[in-house]
C-alpha cells in the first residue's frame, strides 16, 4: 500500500532537525555501545535533585487525594489549577509580576506551547493574509523550525558577530537593523539561547520589548533554561513580563524532561485560547508534573534549589568542557561561543572544507552524536556559509565523557583541514 498523506500529513512526516535529535538520543539510551551523547537537550542526573524528587513523589502516592489530584482525574484545559495559583503567587511574591492563575496555561511541554502559539499568531489569516514569527536573533533553537502548519511561517535576522579573546565569540542583535513588517505576527527569542548559551541582556530584551509594544504585537521570550526556573544563566539578568509579553518556561531542565510539562504566562485571552486548544487536542494536559512540584512551587523551594545546586552544576560542568574544547582544538582555526546559561557549547569552525552535517555523519560513524549546525537558523532566508561551519555540543553528561567525545571531534576536524590543506 502506498501512503498518500494530506498535505498536513506531509509537512509533519519529513525529515526534521527535532526528529534527528531525538532519534540519536534513543538510540544513546538503548544502546551497549560506549556512545558518546553530546547531541541531545538531556538533563543532567543530579542526585540531590533526583531525591528530592523521590520524596516528593513518594508522600504524594501516601496520599489517597493527591495521587487521585495527580494521575486519577482529569484537570482544567489550563492545567492543574492548584499549581498555576501558586506560581502566580511565587512570580508576584519573588519578581512582582502582577499575574493570576489566568494568566497561567500549561502545555503538554514546551515544544507543544509553541505548536500552539505560533500557529495561534502566525500562519493563514481570517482576512487571507499570511504572518510570520520574528526570530531577531540567529541561531535559534532547533524546535522552532517545524511547528507551523504551513511552510515559511518564520523569518529571522542575521546576528553581528563580535570575536573576545580565549578563541570565545558573541552573536549580537543588529536591532537598529530590526524592521516590523505588517506581515510579523511577534517576536521570539529564548532566553539563553539554545543552541549558544547566548543571553540577551536585560537592555536588549526591553528594547525588543518596546519594538514589540508599538508594533501592536507580542514578545514571546522562551525561559526554558533561564529564569525564574531553572535558572541555568551565568550573566545577571531579571525576569522579565509585561502584558504584552508571552513568558514561556518548562519543567524538563529541573531535570524532569520526560514528564513533558510547559507552562505560559500571558494576557488572559491568549491563556484562554491556550485552553481551548488544549481542551480539542487533549482534552486536558497532564497533571503529573504540576502536582509533583506544587509543593515546591507554594513554598520557593524551586528558586532556592535552581540557584544553589542546579546552576552551579552546570556552571562546574561548563567550564570542564570548556577546558576540554581548548586541548581537544589546540592549534586548530575554531571558536566557541561565549557561554552565558543553558546546557551547551556551540563550537565554530572557519572555513570548515566539508559541512557540518558531513562532520556529523563521521562523528556519528565514531559513536560521537553532536548537531550538525545547519538546523539552527530557521527563517533565515539569505545563504550563510556560517550555517555549516558549526556544531552544538551539550556538557550535561558525565565530564569523562564529553571530554572524550571532544578530543575525538578534535581528531576529525584536523583531518579535515590537513586533508584540505
Amino acid at each position: 500500500m502506498n501512503n498518500k498523506w494530506s498535505k498536513f500529513g506531509n509537512r509533519f512526516t519529513r525529515h526534521t532537525g527535532a526528529r534527528e535529535l531525538m532519534d540519536d538520543l534513543g538510540i544513546a539510551i538503548n544502546t551497549k555501545r560506549n556512545i558518546c551523547m553530546l547531541g541531545g537537550g538531556n538533563p543532567a542526573h543530579i542526585n540531590e535533585i533526583e531525591n528530592l524528587f523521590r520524596d516528593e513523589l513518594r508522600n504524594l502516592i501516601d496520599s489517597d487525594s493527591e495521587y487521585r489530584r495527580m494521575l486519577g482525574n482529569y484537570s482544567m484545559p489550563a492545567g492543574e489549577e492548584r499549581f498555576r495559583t501558586s506560581l502566580a503567587e511565587l512570580l508576584h511574591r519573588e519578581y512582582g509580576l502582577e499575574v493570576t492563575a489566568r494568566n497561567i496555561g500549561l502545555t503538554a511541554g514546551s515544544q507543544s506551547g509553541f505548536f500552539l502559539l505560533f500557529n495561534l499568531l502566525a500562519g493563514k489569516q481570517s482576512d487571507g493574509s499570511s504572518k510570520k514569527i520574528l526570530l531577531p536573533l540567529t541561531p535559534e533553537y532547533i524546535g522552532y523550525s517545524d511547528v507551523g502548519l504551513e511552510s515559511g511561517m518564520l523569518t529571522a535576522l542575521r546576528s553581528s558577530i563580535d570575536f573576545l579573546p580565549d578563541q570565545q565569540f558573541k552573536y549580537r542583535l543588529n536591532i537598529s537593523e530590526l524592521t516590523i513588517n505588517d506581515d510579523v505576527a511577534a517576536i521570539c527569542v529564548s532566553r539563553p539561547t539554545n543552541p549558544t548559551g547566548n543571553v540577551l541582556t536585560d537592555d536588549e530584551i526591553r528594547e525588543l520589548a518596546n519594538l514589540a509594544s508599538v508594533n501592536e504585537i507580542p514578545l514571546i521570550i522562551d525561559n526554558a533554561y533561564g529564569m525564574p526556573f531553572p535558572q541555568i544563566i551565568f550573566s545577571k539578568s531579571k525576569l522579565f513580563w509585561d502584558s504584552n509579553t508571552i513568558l514561556c518556561m518548562s519543567l524538563s531542565k529541573l531535570g524532569l524532561p520526560g514528564i513533558r510539562t510547559g507552562i505560559i504566562v500571558a494576557r488572559e485571552e491568549i491563556i484562554d485560547a491556550v485552553a481551548s486548544m488544549n481542551s480539542v487536542l487533549s482534552l486536558s494536559v497532564p497533571s503529573f508534573g504540576a502536582v509533583l512540584l506544587s509543593n515546591l512551587v507554594a513554598s520557593g523551594e524551586i528558586l532556592n534549589i535552581s540557584k544553589a545546586i542546579i546552576q552551579p552544576f552546570y556552571f562546574e560542568r561548563m567550564k570542564r568542557a570548556l577546558d576540554s574544547v581548548h586541548q581537544a582544538f589546540h592549534g586548530l582555526p575554531y571558536r566557541v561561543h561565549k557561554p552565558e546559561g543553558a546546557l551547551f557549547l556551540w563550537l565554530w569552525f572557519p572555513d570548515l572544507p566539508i559541512s557540518s552535517q558531513e562532520l556529523y555523519s563521521r562523528l556519528k560513524s565514531r559513536d560521537v552524536f553532536v548537531l550538525s549546525g545547519h538546523h539552527f537558523f530557521p527563517g533565515l532566508e539569505d545563504e550563510w556559509p556560517h550555517q555549516h561551519e558549526c556544531l552544538r555540543v551539550t556538557y550535561a553528561q558525565e565530564p569523562e565523557l564529553v571530554h572524550q567525545g571532544l578530543l575525538i571531534i578534535g581528531e576529525e576536524v584536523r583531518k579535515v583541514y590537513e586533508q584540505s590543506a
